[in-house]
């Protein structure tokens, strides 16, 4: 595995390796790697000649009182489990290698960044979009994973690739979760062992509004018993419960077929976020 710095070299050494008809997977991450990046890697190694990893903690994705500053950064570890995983580049750029001084060209989705996380995070996902294209134009890959926990962000930057001609696939891959059922995150980090067996709870009302959306059970209904189940969580605070059209993020209505059931709680003051995709 080789370790990157710089966009300009990374560039190059893919450019050289696309010549010899070599396909390209990236790995788009901020790092404090668990089984869920893994899963991603292991993809991108089946299906791509070359897997670039990228670890970054981007800046322009965190708003003010954010945890930009205590965000996790284990450096050594997350060489070591892109090693062990068969990543064959590791890019590791800084905010002054990847944004100069003069830097003032921002990507924004119009529609699907305003609503769900983008209410109370408003410039996140004009962050997550800036970010990602660069990392496009830089890996240039076929492919690109990203997991499907961030399903908001999955469909956007699937917009913004179609939106910007990207040529490239953008592949969404599945929720990899504790024994308890909680959704991995680097931000699990945070949580006391208490807390960690108190979030689970997040996923077990997720589970339960499934079945019910496959019983027939009005959106209303299956929202509040949500709210409910979620407010019974120790130390827990509603950021948004939302019913949307699993492809467009539209709000969704009795008559749908499909649906993302989307949550984010804080537990303890740690924001997480969770999903499950429902069908009829």
């Amino acid at each position: 595995m080789k370790i990157i710095r710089k966009p300009e070299e990374l560039q190059k050494a893919i450019e050289g390796l696309k010549k010899k008809g070599k396909t390209v997977g990236l790995v788009p991450t901020m790092g404090a790697l668990h089984a869920g990046h893994i899963s991603l890697m292991k993809k991108s190694v089946s299906q791509n000649d070359i897997t670039v990893v990228s670890v970054y903690v981007n800046p322009i994705q965190f708003g003010p009182n954010e945890d930009y500053e205590r965000y996790p950064r284990p450096v050594e570890h997350d060489i070591k489990v892109c090693k062990d995983n068969k990543v064959d580049f590791l890019f590791l750029p800084t905010n002054k290698t990847l944004y100069n001084d003069n830097f003032s060209t921002y990507i924004y989705n119009n529609k699907l960044s305003k609503i769900m996380c983008g209410v109370t995070r408003p410039i996140h996902f004009q962050g997550v979009c800036t970010v990602v294209s660069k990392l496009f134009n830089i890996a240039m890959p076929q492919r690109a994973y990203f997991g499907l926990k961030d399903y908001q962000q999955y469909i956007i930057v699937k917009q913004m690739a179609k939106d910007l001609n990207f040529n490239l696939k953008v592949v969404g891959c599945p929720i990899v979760r504790e024994k308890s059922g909680l959704a991995m995150s680097s931000r699990n980090t945070y949580l006391s062992e208490k807390a960690k067996q108190d979030a689970c709870g997040i996923y077990k009302s997720l589970c339960l509004a499934k079945k019910q959306f496959a019983e027939g059970k009005k959106l209303k209904d299956i929202k509040k018993n949500i709210e409910k189940n979620i407010s019974d969580i120790p130390e827990s605070k509603i950021d948004y419960i939302e019913l949307r059209n699993f492809e467009t993020l539209d709000l969704a209505t009795d008559k749908d077929k499909s649906i993302v059931i989307a949550v984010a709680v804080k537990v303890s003051n740690v924001r997480l976020i969770d999903n499950i995709v429902c069908k009829k």
